[in-house]
């Protein structure tokens, strides 16, 4: 089992520009939980969207099934509850289907109490000049580091 587990989702600050953060407990079962301790979990492919009680899951979170498990072992992508505060939940819903804004997962952790948390961001989607600049403005830090590195030895 890992110390400590950071699962991230690389794609999300690529293809969103984020606006807003926010750290959300996950409700598990205790094969899932034992699973994302082990680090078999992935958030790539992820997002969040509200039910008809206004309700946050995440939908498509690849949560491996555990080894150990028996016939108690849990569905792999299944929806996960999210657990915000209820000021917090509506004034994402409002959001969401006002502005047509995203939430979109972050990365997921597990606290220092041993809980899984999952850090969401509300994100809106960047266009294809967006993602260009941000590749560009990439390799221009690499390269200034780079020139850096070379001049300083």
């Amino acid at each position: 089992m890992q110390k400590n587990i950071n699962i991230k989702n690389k794609k999300a600050r690529f293809e969103y520009e984020l606006l807003d953060k926010y750290t959300a407990g996950i409700v598990l079962s205790g094969t899932e939980i034992k699973s994302i301790r082990y680090g078999r979990a992935s958030i790539t492919e992820s997002f969040c969207e509200f039910n008809e009680r206004g309700e946050l899951f995440v939908i498509n979170m690849q949560v491996d099934e555990y080894s150990h498990g028996s016939h108690y072992n849990h569905k792999p992508k299944a929806a996960r509850k999210l657990l915000l505060n209820k000021r917090e939940l509506k004034k994402l819903e409002r959001e969401v289907k006002n502005s047509g804004l995203t939430i979109v997962p972050l990365n997921l952790f597990i606290n220092e109490k041993g809980f899984a948390k999952m850090n969401i961001a509300l994100a809106k989607g960047k266009k294809l000049y967006d993602k260009r600049e941000t590749i560009k403005d990439r390799d221009n830090k690499r390269d200034l580091a780079r020139v850096k590195k070379s001049f300083n030895s």
